[in-house]
C-alpha cells in the first residue's frame, strides 16, 4: 500500500518522464512537488518504490523511469481522463464538408488522431470478409455509372459507385443483378471473387455487354474483402527517442505493417483496452504500448481505433481524444447508415 506522498511522488515521475523522455532525480522532484520535501527523504521514497517494482533506475543515470508495472499501476489507478473538445471539434468541421463513405470517414479519423497526439493510429473497419453475401441492389444512375449497395447477413452495407468506359443498358444492369442475387447469395465474402469466374459463361450468354459489369463486380468484391485496416502518422516513430537505434526502428516499422497483429489485439473485452510490452506477448518490441477503443458502425459490427506509441506516451490524453474520437465516429457511422 502505497503512501499519499509515494503516490505524489510516483506520478510525478511519469508525467515528467513521459513529457522529457529523460529519467527524474530527487532535485528534480523538489521542483515539481506541491510540497516540502528533502531531497534525501525523496531519494527514500523513490527507492521504496523501485522496491515495490513501479520505478527502475537506468544504468546511466541517478534518476528514475517508471517500469512496465508502474506504468500499468499508473493507468488503472491515477490517471485522470478528460472530454476532450478539441477532437469533437475537428471531426465536426472536416465532416459537415461533405458526405463521406464509411471508409473515408475511417480513414479521416486515422489522419486526424495521429495528427492530435504524434504518434502512429491504427483503425480497423470491419472484418467482413468471413460474413455472407445476402443481397446486391445496383442503382443505374446514367447510362455509364450505376451505385452498388452490397448487403451481408450481419447488416453490414457497402456501396459502390461504378463508371463504365461504354453505355451499359438497364436491362443489362437488371438481369446481371438478378443472376448475381441468384447465384451468389449465401458465399462468404472471400469466396465471391472465385464463384463470380465460375458463373462468368451464364452471365456472358444474358447480358450484352456482361464484360464490363463482370469486372467492375469483379474490383467492387475484391476491395469488400481486404482487410480493412488504415494506418496514419507512421513517420512519428521517427521522433521518439525510444526507437533512436535503426535496428529498433525496423522492429516498430514491421509491427505497424502487421495487420493481423492489430486483428489479434482487437479481440478484448470493454470499450477501452491498453496493452503494454512486457504485459502482452502479442507486442515483441520493448517500450511499445497500444491502446485502443472501439466505435460501434451498426447492430452488431464494431471497428476499432488504436494508438501505438512507446510506453512513454500520455495515456490520459491519448485516452481522452480516443474516447471522444469513438462516440463521434460512431455518431456519424450511425448517421450514415439510417441514410443509406
Amino acid at each position: 500500500m502505497l503512501t499519499e506522498r509515494q503516490i505524489a511522488i510516483f506520478k510525478a515521475i511519469v508525467d515528467e518522464f513521459t513529457r522529457t523522455a529523460e529519467p527524474v532525480g530527487s532535485k528534480t522532484l523538489m521542483n515539481l512537488l506541491d510540497f516540502q520535501c528533502s531531497s534525501a527523504t525523496i531519494r527514500n521514497e523513490m527507492a521504496a518504490l523501485e522496491e515495490a517494482g513501479l520505478l527502475e533506475k537506468t544504468h546511466t543515470s541517478s534518476g528514475r523511469i517508471p517500469s512496465h508495472k508502474g506504468y500499468r499501476f499508473y493507468v488503472e489507478h491515477l490517471m485522470e481522463r478528460q472530454l476532450d473538445s478539441e477532437v469533437k471539434y475537428s471531426l465536426q468541421k472536416v465532416f459537415s464538408e461533405r458526405h463521406y463513405s464509411m471508409e473515408e470517414v475511417v480513414q479521416k479519423s486515422c489522419d486526424i488522431l495521429s495528427q492530435m497526439t504524434n504518434l502512429t493510429s491504427v483503425a480497423l473497419g470491419p472484418e467482413s470478409k468471413y460474413q455472407l453475401l445476402q443481397h446486391i441492389q445496383l442503382i443505374p444512375i446514367s447510362s455509364r455509372s450505376a451505385v452498388a449497395i452490397f448487403i451481408t447477413d450481419h447488416g453490414h452495407t457497402e456501396n459502390k459507385t461504378f463508371h463504365f468506359d461504354t453505355d451499359v443498358s438497364v436491362k443489362d444492369i437488371k438481369t446481371c443483378c438478378d443472376l448475381l442475387n441468384d447465384k451468389l447469395s449465401g458465399t462468404p465474402i472471400k469466396d465471391v471473387v472465385d464463384k463470380m469466374q465460375e458463373i462468368e459463361p451464364l452471365l456472358a450468354a444474358q447480358v450484352a455487354r456482361h464484360e464490363v459489369l463482370f469486372e467492375a463486380f469483379v474490383s467492387a468484391f475484391m476491395k469488400f474483402a481486404s482487410d480493412k485496416v488504415y494506418c496514419s502518422g507512421q513517420n512519428n516513430m521517427l521522433y521518439q527517442p525510444e526507437y533512436a537505434d535503426i535496428n529498433k526502428l525496423r522492429e516498430v516499422m514491421k509491427v505497424l505493417e502487421d495487420s493481423s497483429l492489430f486483428r489479434q489485439l482487437a479481440n478484448h473485452e470493454g470499450n477501452v483496452a491498453i496493452e503494454i510490452s512486457g504485459d502482452n506477448d502479442l507486442i515483441q518490441v520493448d517500450d511499445m504500448a497500444v491502446v485502443s477503443s472501439k466505435f460501434h458502425i451498426s447492430d452488431g459490427e464494431e471497428g476499432q481505433l488504436m494508438i501505438v506509441g512507446p510506453t512513454r506516451m500520455q495515456y490520459s490524453k491519448v485516452l481522452s481524444i480516443l474516447g471522444t474520437m469513438g462516440q463521434q465516429l460512431s455518431r456519424l457511422l450511425q448517421e450514415s447508415e439510417d441514410n443509406v
